[in-house]
């Protein structure tokens, strides 16, 4: 099977107050050292993926550049990473390559360096259209930018075009919210991510809402009663649009979904490389489903080539994936496959919590296909905690 390449780049312009990614602000002297850890690790692929015990094919149907903001990068770099991945993989003619970029690095040269690299879908990290909600998170843009940004795309014949916009944003309300959401819909973009603020301590503004602080207009952030009511309205605004819900975040013309990502949620086989990215194989060990392996999540220890985080994935580990991986579908999963992949007792030991949920209203269980109902899907955390037997501990493992 065909795997699938993601590429981190955390490197940022300014960072915003909400992100809670492994990604930041640093010279651009650290930009160099950092592409040479990248390629290196691309081409010692072989000796560490037998390291961590797993199997792998040579082909690859998507790359996936993300961050932070890959486009902070210059030419040289980009095609850098570009070239060693086509020296080390098999890249599939119909192949996804998929750059993400903040509105406003779109620049006539950086979309010739695109091209020649054969990137054919950006994510535009938007989040609102209403300049004061943007300015307010630290995001450098203007609703003219993106405008301009995806006119030059277009004019690239680039069209597979996504934009991602997060609800709950400070100074968000339900007008303001339904302009950002037309506004996507009236640049016809083909893809739509839609993401409800994170509160935690990883971020700037999680920890002020946290501590009941004002900073960072922490104070004018909707609650999560309006934050959640303006998803759902999205979620209607995008359908009648013909902008469906295929997954709980992203929303899709038909034939535009998001191949890369889709492999994350159908469990498909796929390397990560930089800083915090993860990777899901096969496992070559008998008796075990898959390895999972993930690198450090800082700059300066992945540069300094700290040791990967290994977890083998049992049969149990990998029925809670396809559990609650596959329930983020809108289109459900299918109990027969279930029960073919793992074995009758499996499905029948969770037939009271599929019962119970179903009772409950946040799923849909008809014969052998359940899926969330929207209710679900505002609680699909909770949900996916009942499909969970026990953790497992990641094992570390040298680099090299």
């Amino acid at each position: 099977m065909p795997i699938g390449l993601y590429v981190s780049v955390p490197f940022c312009r300014t960072k915003c107050t909400y992100c809670n990614f492994a990604s930041d602000v640093f010279s651009r002297a650290v930009f160099d050292r950092y592409v040479d850890r990248v390629c290196a690790d691309i081409h010692s692929t072989p000796e560490t993926v037998f390291r961590m015990g797993g199997l792998v094919e040579n082909e690859i149907d998507s790359i996936y550049l993300g961050g932070g903001t890959p486009t902070v990068l210059d030419s040289q770099q980009l095609e850098r990473l570009f070239v060693t991945v086509k020296q080390n993989f098999r890249l599939l003619p119909e192949a996804e390559v998929t750059v993400e970029c903040a509105p406003g690095t779109v620049t006539p040269e950086l979309v010739e360096t695109l091209l020649k690299c054969g990137v054919n879908r950006i994510s535009l990290g938007v989040q609102s259209f209403v300049d004061h909600e943007a300015a307010s998170v630290g995001r450098r843009h203007k609703r003219t930018t993106v405008l301009d940004d995806v006119t030059r795309l277009r004019r690239a014949k680039i069209e597979n075009i996504n934009v991602d916009l997060i609800a709950g944003l400070p100074h968000q309300n339900t007008d303001s919210w339904r302009d950002s959401v037309q506004s996507a819909i009236d640049l016809a973009v083909p893809h739509v991510s839609v993401y409800m603020l994170e509160v935690d301590d990883d971020s700037r503004l999680g920890r002020e809402l946290i501590a009941g602080g004002t900073r960072y207009h922490a104070h004018f952030v909707p609650d999560e009663a309006l934050t959640a009511d303006i998803y759902e309205s999205a979620c209607g605004q995008l359908s009648d649009a013909g902008i469906s819900q295929y997954e709980i975040s992203n929303f899709a013309r038909e034939g535009f979904g998001s191949r890369h990502n889709l492999k994350y949620w159908t469990r498909q086989p796929y390397l990560g490389f930089g800083v915090d990215a993860h990777s899901m194989l096969a496992s070559a060990k008998e008796g075990w489903d898959a390895v999972r392996f993930s690198t450090p999540g800082s700059v300066e220890q992945y540069v300094a080539n700290a040791p990967l985080q290994r977890t083998e994935i049992d049969s149990r580990g990998a029925t809670e994936e396809t559990f609650f991986l596959g329930l983020r579908l809108n289109e459900g999963m299918n109990l027969g496959l279930v029960r073919q992949r793992f074995g009758n007792a499996v499905v029948a030991a969770l037939v009271p919590t599929i019962a119970e949920l179903d009772a409950a209203g946040l799923l849909e269980w008809q014969g052998d296909r359940i899926r969330l109902t929207p209710r679900g899907r505002l609680l699909s955390n909770e949900v996916f905690e009942r499909f969970l037997f026990g953790a497992t501990t990641p094992i570390c493992v040298p680099a090299s």
